[in-house]
């Protein structure tokens, strides 16, 4: 089974170069084997005995030669495409790096939202700061449409947080990465720990998403699963500094992502409620302009977000703290 698995791969033929790749691709975009030569400073022969050897390695012809100039075949129109992507690639990659080496070259705009600004972002700036430490980031948190507005105006180059209501992702392309669901936590000692039920949130103040936070309308769910009115003592927001402070000091009860508080539950400033919370779960991704390639920086911060999770682990798998 192993073998069968191994030939199935799809594996670059290691005979293939990067030459063969450039003149095929010079040829074409100059249309003339003798006018790719001069660009590639080689000799019309040389050229020649590049592309034979590419079609021999491939086993199909790739262009035909006459007095017009160069056409290319059917494969030759397959191979093309592949190949003009990958030099592209490549050459991002490469400018990437130099801009690295030159001291700030590239820059990132990013826009956090809550539940990932508090959880996930230092750690992946860490990692930036030691893989990619030329990388210039600025980061902006706020709700859901403020951040997703500033996207596609262009004043940021990625957001990363919950997935939104679908008017407000228009032209947006969103990529998974976990799914998260709501917390409702207090703090230490909080009266209703002795009786944990839902239906007693309207005995005190609560902290609530407003209704641009992309979990309002999950935390709005929940209440009408188990019959409960809108709260009549809410605080309607969406800063987390404001709410660990309130609810820490207060008998409120708040509503919020649980990647806020991740940290502040996992050591004891807060306490998660054990209420079924599982309607409120929803994706996190990052989030780009469609019609827009990636940039090397936002490969480079791509690649730290997926090394931070996976180093995470299950703390990105979140659970229901309810039996």
């Amino acid at each position: 089974m192993q073998h069968d698995n191994y030939q199935n791969r799809q594996v670059l033929d290691r005979r293939i170069r990067l030459r063969h790749v450039q003149a095929f691709v010079e040829i074409v975009r100059q249309g003339s084997l003798k006018r790719a030569a001069e660009v590639l400073y080689l000799t019309q022969p040389a050229i020649s005995r590049t592309i034979a050897e590419l079609e021999d390695i491939v086993g199909a012809r790739l262009m035909n030669r006459g007095r017009q100039g160069v056409s290319l075949t059917p494969q030759g129109e397959f191979l093309h495409g592949y190949a003009l992507n990958g030099l592209s690639e490549l050459a991002q990659g490469l400018a990437g790096i130099g801009a690295e080496g030159e001291g700030g070259g590239l820059a990132l705009r990013i826009g956090a939202l809550p539940s990932v600004a508090a959880r996930l972002m230092p750690d992946v700036v860490a990692e930036i700061q030691c893989a990619a430490p030329h990388l210039s980031l600025r980061i902006a948190d706020g709700a859901h449409g403020h951040l997703t507005a500033l996207l596609r105006s262009g004043d940021l180059d990625v957001v990363i947080g919950r997935l939104g209501a679908p008017e407000t992702m228009q032209g947006l392309s969103f990529t998974q990465l976990y799914l998260e669901d709501v917390a409702v936590v207090v703090r230490p000692g909080h009266p209703i720990l002795a009786d944990p039920d839902l239906r007693r949130i309207g005995e005190y103040p609560v902290i609530y998403p407003t209704e641009e936070a992309a979990i309002h309308p999950f935390v709005e769910r929940l209440l009408i699963a188990h019959g409960i009115l809108r709260p009549p003592r809410r605080i309607e927001t969406v800063s987390g500094a404001f709410g660990r402070v309130f609810t820490r000091k207060s008998d409120a009860v708040w509503f919020i992502s649980a990647g806020v508080v991740a940290r502040e539950v996992g050591d004891g400033r807060l306490v998660r409620l054990p209420v079924s919370t599982g309607l409120t779960e929803g994706p996190v991704g990052l989030m780009t302009r469609a019609s827009l390639p990636e940039t090397p920086a936002q490969l480079l911060f791509r690649q730290a977000v997926m090394r931070v999770i996976e180093d995470g682990g299950d703390a990105f798998l979140i659970g229901d703290p309810a039996p």
